[in-house]
């Protein structure tokens, strides 16, 4: 599966139990591109939002190159990504191992919601993302919907 040089486009929403050891399963749909085209092999890290960024080792590794490059006006950010993020594996069952830290800064329990964003997924708390999808909609819609039709 192919989009302007993306090899993987991933979309749609899955709900997810984190275990008892903070590992979350990914989901067969995903699995299967995940393994076949960056073996399996992910990156986590924060966002500011109060997610957390997941993306195939291939692509994080452009956005890191493109990060280490902000200006140091851009070192908050810089170290919010860089700095918190973590190479993990999918393991034999397909899970993936969420550390504290990271579990923690995102406020994640137990239910989360993972969102297929293109090249790389958000991972949310169920109730975070809920409670943040509630306030988006009271703002009304970005300008740049005037451009765009459904």
């Amino acid at each position: 599966m192919q989009l302007s040089g993306v090899r993987g486009v991933f979309q749609g929403s899955s709900a997810l139990t984190l275990d008892a050891k903070g590992r979350i399963s990914i989901p067969t749909r995903h699995r299967d591109a995940l393994v076949s085209q960056a073996e399996g092999r992910l990156t986590l890290t924060r966002h500011p939002d109060g997610c957390l960024l997941v993306y195939p080792r291939h692509e994080w590794e452009k956005k890191r190159e493109q990060i280490a490059a902000f200006p140091m006006t851009a070192r908050a950010l810089q170290r919010l990504l860089l700095g918190n993020a973590q190479d993990v594996e999918l393991d034999g069952s397909g899970r993936v191992l969420i550390a504290p830290e990271l579990r923690s800064a995102a406020n994640m329990n137990r239910e989360a919601m993972l969102l297929g964003m293109g090249s790389h997924f958000e991972l949310w708390d169920a109730a975070t993302l809920a409670a943040r999808e509630a306030e988006d909609l009271a703002k009304g819609m970005p300008d740049v919907l005037n451009q765009f039709s459904f």
